[in-house]
């Protein structure tokens, strides 16, 4: 299973008609089994928009003022038998590993976002930690990135960051 894993995207679809988010994004869409979403969506429309490339998993961000009855504010599911778990902030880096566990012990994958920061690592319990950072707004991370996961009979068979120009 192909995942695109999306967060901090601070969409605010325009009325003019034209892409959401940059093309690299839609290509890696395009080939996408499932799509995940840690939060600040902020337009709905983003997420409409997604579901016409894959079924979308999205939860509550800071800024998703408008999804507060649509979104949760976390999420667990299985995804090719692979427990996976959802929260838009995970907390300050030092701790995280600890405090996802605590959390999520059932989870083997970790998404999150808030911080635009990408990180793709191991925390306790061997669960992945995995935050996409921003395709649209990077703010002090040194480019813009999503990320693309592969899972496949309960294991994370792959996953990179995708990195994007900074601009």
């Amino acid at each position: 299973m192909r995942v695109v894993v999306l967060a901090d995207t601070h969409v605010r679809a325009s009325t003019a008609a034209g892409p959401m988010l940059p093309e690299p994004v839609y290509r890696d869409l395009r080939r996408a089994d499932v799509i995940l979403h840690a939060g600040d969506v902020v337009d709905e429309r983003l997420l409409v928009e997604l579901g016409t490339f894959a079924p979308v998993f999205a939860v509550l961000g800071n800024n998703d003022d408008t999804l507060v009855d649509a979104l949760p504010p976390t999420l667990e599911l299985e995804l090719s038998s692979v427990p996976v778990a959802m929260v838009h902030d995970s907390g300050p880096r030092d701790g995280r590993a600890a405090r996802m566990h605590r959390r999520f012990p059932d989870a083997r994958l970790v998404v999150y976002g808030h911080s635009h920061q990408p990180e793709d690592r191991i925390g306790e319990g061997r669960q992945r930690l995995f935050n996409p950072g921003s395709p649209t707004q990077r703010r002090r991370a040194p480019y813009r990135s999503y990320g693309v996961v592969g899972l496949a009979a309960g294991r994370v068979t792959s996953h990179r960051i995708v990195e994007m120009s900074p601009r």
